[in-house]
């Protein structure tokens, strides 16, 4: 349990499933305060009972990272009520494999949507209030995804390399007292790959998904990142099934 003095007010996005709701879980057991976010209000708000029910500290904000708008009035409205906001985890993305000459380009552009522009508009609501207070751990969930390319991951892999490029920039540019850190799963046992509507890319998914870790042990790893001293900054840690080749 975390003692109180190290008690944070976490914000996390796509926490209605997979790594953002074991996340949220982990780190709301750890003692910190947990406000999850995803667009699914009916899910965060089941998710964040079941904590508080179990005497832990969570809410639910309903949020689509593409709004720039409501992502500031949540970041504001959580200033307001607990006077500060100390972590940011940036979990929410999509994954919607398929070969470049499927043409699928509305798809193309929802991942770029949620992957790239929710992560800069998640920036540009928290930064601020980072700044002011002097501290603060922006946690970006990237991917194995930002470090190769396989066939049909082409445009997955692009905004998950902008993903960690941002974080990577941001890590660089910020002053002293905030932390940076960019967690890159392997194959993850979520959600994600039911999304994917190409039958090529998803017949292939389901070969690549035969070594998967669970959600709980990103959430570990986030958990560790956080836990560090204020002076010690995780950058990245890559996670992926100790099975997975490549």
């Amino acid at each position: 349990m975390t003692k109180t003095l190290e008690r944070k007010v976490v914000l996390v996005t796509g926490a209605s499933s997979g790594i953002g709701e074991a996340t949220a879980r982990t780190l709301a057991a750890a003692g910190h305060h947990v406000i999850l976010t995803a667009r699914r209000a009916d899910r965060i708000k089941t998710i964040a009972d079941d904590l508080s029910v179990a005497g832990f500290s969570a809410e639910a904000r309903p949020l689509d990272v593409t709004d720039g708008a409501r992502f500031h009035e949540v970041a504001e409205e959580v200033v307001t009520s607990y006077g500060r906001l100390d972590v940011l985890v940036g979990n929410a993305g999509v994954m919607l494999l398929s070969r470049l000459d499927a043409l699928l380009v509305e798809e193309w552009e929802q991942m770029l949507d949620v992957n790239v522009r929710g992560l800069l508009n998640g920036i540009a609501a928290t930064l601020p209030i980072f700044q002011s207070q002097g501290s603060g751990h922006f946690v970006t969930v990237a991917s194995i995804g930002a470090h190769q390319v396989v066939e049909t991951s082409a445009i997955y892999s692009a905004t998950k390399y902008a993903a960690w490029a941002l974080t990577e920039g941001l890590r660089q540019e910020s002053e002293p007292g905030i932390r940076v850190t960019t967690i890159s799963p392997g194959v993850v046992d979520t959600e994600l790959a039911d999304h994917i509507t190409d039958p090529e890319a998803a017949e292939a998914m389901r070969t690549y998904r035969a070594a998967l870790i669970r959600p709980e042990d990103i959430a570990n790893a986030i958990k560790y990142a956080l836990d560090q001293p204020s002076d010690v900054d995780v950058n990245e840690i890559i996670l992926r099934p100790s099975a997975q080749r490549p």
